[in-house]
């Protein structure tokens, strides 16, 4: 029978953990008695939390009984992914709630988010303490490069909820656009997943160069993003004089996460040419 392992509870990730934990929990729990919404928007702050909340609990379930060690996957990569992605949730849920769901006079909806943004404290903190330090021997998930990865996932994401279908079906322009959103997305979450699941080393190519190739690919497809987006989105459609939220607003929305997304890949392209052509391995 197995022993219990109770230093993952008192170290600081566990105690961290434990905390995201029950703020998570209160936060979604505020959240949804104070009243639904069939926003898009809404359902992904619900899903944050709730997501959130309960992989913590596994986490926290699975170092403690040391299945952990048991499980198929590459642990460390796993959960620094975990803890990248939990942290860029609750941070965009913390903003988004606000923004479209919470009054001056919503005492439960104030409450929600003021223990959201600690909660996306708490998961930065983990973040750091989790990420690979320079010299340090870890999986890609925990190095610059694999929490880019994983902002890049999360940029897509939140640019398909932003998506308004009605108006992009109508337009080659922005349907190519969904296409190179889609396309990086995917390809990102790949990379994520044959990670934790310890197959790149089954891949029968160099990842470093093949990755190196597809970054400048996704820099030059985002490129081709960011002027075609606003093109259609804007042109001849000034924002509506009625508009306090309206599907006017997602455009702006997606044409300033595609922007972010463009960064991200550059800053990632430049990490990746660094290590591949001029860091010597060790």
């Amino acid at each position: 029978m197995g022993t219990l392992n109770t230093q993952s509870l008192t170290a600081p990730v566990g105690i961290i953990r434990l905390f995201e934990f029950v703020l998570t929990c209160i936060t979604f729990s505020l959240a949804a008695s104070q009243g639904h919404s069939t926003s898009s928007y809404w359902a992904w702050c619900m899903f944050t939390w709730c997501f959130c909340c309960f992989m913590t609990l596994l986490i926290i379930i699975l170092e403690l009984t040391n299945l952990s060690a048991k499980v198929p996957i590459s642990w460390e990569d796993f959960t620094a992914a975990f803890a990248m992605l939990a942290t860029l949730m609750v941070l965009a849920a913390s903003v988004i709630y606000p923004r479209f769901f919470v009054c001056s006079t919503c005492g439960r909806g104030i409450a929600a988010t003021v223990i959201s943004c600690l909660s996306f404290i708490l998961y930065a903190v983990e973040v750091g303490l989790t990420r690979a330090k320079p010299g340090e021997i870890s999986g890609f998930l925990s190095t610059v490069p694999g929490l880019l990865k994983v902002l890049e996932a999360f940029v897509a994401c939140i640019i398909f909820i932003s998506l308004d279908s009605d108006r992009y079906s109508r337009y080659p322009g922005m349907q190519w656009c969904v296409a190179v959103y889609s396309i990086c997305f995917i390809i990102a979450l790949l990379i994520i997943l044959l990670t934790i699941c310890r197959l790149l080393n089954k891949c029968p190519f160099p990842f470093d160069k093949c990755l190196t190739g597809y970054n400048v690919l996704a820099v030059l497809m985002y490129m081709t993003a960011v002027v075609v987006w606003p093109i259609y989105s804007f042109q001849d459609n000034p924002r509506p004089a009625n508009c306090h939220y309206c599907s006017w607003d997602n455009l702006v929305v997606v044409s300033f996460m595609t922007c972010v997304n463009l960064i991200v890949y550059i800053v990632d392209t430049f990490y990746s040419v660094r290590l591949v052509f001029f860091v010597s391995p060790a």
